[in-house]
């Protein structure tokens, strides 16, 4: 009975929730919940979080086999995309290795931090209009949405904080080999105008030339919102400077 059931979940992957069981099997949730304690405890199968596992290859042994990162957080909430932090590394945009793996999504999820098989998930809800720019990449044979190199560096400008912070965005913006089209088109699109001020003034001292709007608004806002807002302003863009820039001039 084991090895059918683990044969029948199989099939639609690695990682299955309670709840596909049970539409498959049929079998009473009482007895469901014992089956599925014996397996884990068998080694079968590994608990990722409440209601969601992952099946161990039977060559494996418990507690040493697990899915890349990237794929166990495709499952995690959908519809989601590995982003921000993450995502920059993935792209060898930065070469600071996130511990956190960062995916945002526009769905509701209880948790929004998750440690699974010792390592940290942060789950970033988002509106709707902000997911976009998207990839499909297969990553042991599953395909995981990725956010594109251009759709990075915007979110990693919205919300700096979970992205290793300024100064690895402006390092991926002089490295990326981005599509100077696409990344104003989503600076544009996101509807965030302290992106366009970021985004300006960064390209401006490294000398990408984009489109962007001028700035009307006369309140000032911060380079780093992760920083205090102290330092030299930019009347261009609107910005308090509140970070040293001197590792800018190495990028020039």
């Amino acid at each position: 009975m084991t090895i059918q059931i683990l044969k029948s979940i199989a099939k639609d992957g690695q990682v299955f929730s309670f709840g596909q069981l049970y539409r498959k099997t049929h079998i009473k949730k009482e007895a469901l919940s014992v089956i599925l304690s014996r397996l884990e405890d068998r080694g079968f199968i590994e608990r990722i979080e409440k209601g969601k596992y992952l099946i161990i290859p039977l060559d494996s042994e418990k507690g040493s086999y697990t899915l890349h990162e990237f794929v166990i957080g495709s499952y995690l909430i959908e519809p989601s995309a590995i982003s921000y932090w993450s995502a920059l590394y993935h792209y060898g945009l930065t070469e600071q290795i996130p511990r956190t793996v960062f995916l945002q999504t526009p769905a509701r999820k209880k948790k929004s931090r998750l440690n699974i098989f010792g390592l940290d998930y942060q789950i970033v809800r988002i509106k709707k209009e902000k997911f976009y720019g998207l990839r499909k990449e297969w990553i042991e044979e599953v395909p995981v949405s990725i956010t594109d190199k251009e759709k990075t560096i915007i979110d990693c400008l919205d919300k700096p904080q979970y992205s290793g912070g300024i100064i690895e965005v402006t390092k991926a913006l002089k490295t990326g080999l981005l599509n100077q089209k696409r990344l104003n088109e989503y600076a544009l699109k996101i509807d965030n105008l302290s992106v366009v001020r970021r985004l300006g003034y960064l390209c401006d001292r490294i000398g990408l030339p984009l489109a962007l709007p001028p700035i009307k608004s006369k309140k000032y806002l911060s380079l780093d919102p992760t920083m205090p807002s102290k330092g030299p302003v930019n009347p261009k863009w609107r910005l308090i400077i509140n970070l040293d820039t001197t590792f800018l001039d190495d990028l020039e």
